[in-house]
């Protein structure tokens, strides 16, 4: 008799257990046996089919509440390792013909390129799963799980900016998104951070690390100027991504490996634009307090928000029942309350031959709503002689001087927003 196999693969995120749930049950229903194997494809890529585990009605019925993995998770990648063969062979060896894996672009590859290999013998179907929201769904559809991170994380925020308020310090907080900066605009704009920065908001292809240090040296003093000496600032962790790597290959704080490659997954960089800041500030005779906090592992593993509770459990069944039809090979969405499957074929960056990374678009109106309300130099600042004067003071500078200093920040930024006439 034919299994239905059930997989987590990536990071964690809120609402794997739903999918889990939604998806055993569903399979429990029709008469099929279901498996959970653990820790992504970990053990298959080895050869090792024991470590899976039956999963039934009663052991999954209410797991949709907590957070983690029930059947654990890894981001073994046999796509990357050169490991599908070995993998396809412990999925027989388990009489495996149907597969739900879970997980983000990475284990959407992989999905696909077994799917690929396998022909008629496995049919996959991929649920997309990451806190950072970049997997190129339709409609601007959310990958579960970054509603509960956002919401986890504006209440991590919320809290430090009364703290930074109270003891009048600044935070420099850094979040997940490595590729993407969804997760920190979204904690950012709904807290109401000071700023956020994110990669995409930079034109260029690769930015010095002055310039990032200038833009927050800049919302200090603006901050400063309007008599508030605290402020919390939301920062990308896919910033480091954008630096000159000659640049970032002086810096001592940056290690390389054997290979002599720049070790970026190491570096602290909350403390690296810490320390820069505050260099700044001191050639400016100012002295802030600056704190660095890296945001993410928080958020990973927290129980699931009633949104994420409900579209994880829709996005498990409608899984388990396209395997059930006679589908596979597709990527499981939920556009506007309907089902629709992607093919994975559609998924594929022709750039690339990866799956596509949605980015953070900074040509829509939600993007700009959010540079408005951030307190940071703006163009408009500087055609104001009486805001230039008042920065300046705050600066300890002349007003020309704080103008060659600071005015080419705001040499890339927008038009103003301009909405469209809606007829009464």
């Amino acid at each position: 008799m034919s299994k239905l196999g059930i997989l987590a693969a990536g990071g964690p995120a809120p609402g794997i257990n739903s999918v889990i749930a939604a998806a055993t049950i569903r399979a429990c229903v029709s008469g099929i046996e279901v498996l959970g194997i653990r820790d992504g494809f970990k053990w298959l890529m080895r050869g090792d089919s024991t470590r899976v585990a039956p999963l039934d009605i009663d052991g999954v019925s209410r797991i949709h509440y907590r957070g983690g993995s029930a059947i654990g998770i890894a981001r073994a990648n046999p796509a990357q390792a050169g490991k599908l063969e070995e993998t396809l062979a412990s999925l027989r060896r388990l009489d495996v013909d149907r597969l739900v894996t879970i997980g983000g672009d990475g284990t959407a590859f992989t999905a696909m390129s077994l799917q690929r290999i396998a022909g008629d013998s496995l049919r996959v179907v991929h649920v997309p799963k990451t806190i950072d929201n970049d997997l190129d769904l339709p409609d601007m559809s959310p990958t579960f799980g970054y509603q509960t991170a956002r919401h986890v994380g504006v209440r991590i925020v919320k809290d430090i900016m009364t703290d930074a308020k109270t003891t009048g310090r600044w935070y420099f907080i850094v979040t997940m998104g490595r590729a993407a900066g969804h997760l920190a605009l979204g904690i950012g704009k709904s807290a109401g951070a000071t700023l956020t920065l994110i990669a995409e908001e930079f034109r260029t292809e690769t930015v010095k690390l002055s310039e990032m240090v200038d833009l927050l040296v800049g919302a200090i003093i603006k901050r400063r100027a309007e008599g508030r000496d605290d402020g919390v600032a939301i920062l990308a962790e896919g910033l480091i991504e954008k630096l000159d790597p000659a640049e970032l290959a002086e810096l001592p704080e940056i290690e390389r490996d054997i290979h002599g490659n720049l070790r970026l997954a190491e570096v602290s960089f909350g403390d690296l634009l810490k320390r820069r800041v505050q260099v700044r500030l001191g050639e400016l005779g100012l002295k802030v307090t600056v704190v660095a906090k890296n945001v993410g592992y928080e958020l990973r593993c927290a129980d699931p928000i009633p949104f994420d509770m409900e579209y994880t459990r829709d996005l498990g069944y409608c899984a388990t029942k396209y395997l059930l039809q006679g589908g596979g090979g597709a990527m499981v969405t939920i556009q506007r309350g309907v089902f629709k499957p992607i093919p994975f074929s559609e998924m594929l960056d022709p750039a690339t031959g990866t799956t596509k990374v949605r980015m953070v678009d900074t040509e829509t109106e939600s993007y700009k709503i959010a540079r408005r309300y951030m307190i940071r130099l703006r163009r408009d600042d500087f055609a104001d002689d009486e805001a230039v004067a008042r920065y300046a003071e705050a600066a300890g500078l002349t007003p020309e001087r704080f103008r060659e200093e600071f005015e080419y920040l705001v040499g890339g930024e927008a038009p103003p927003l301009r909405l469209n006439a809606v007829n009464s």
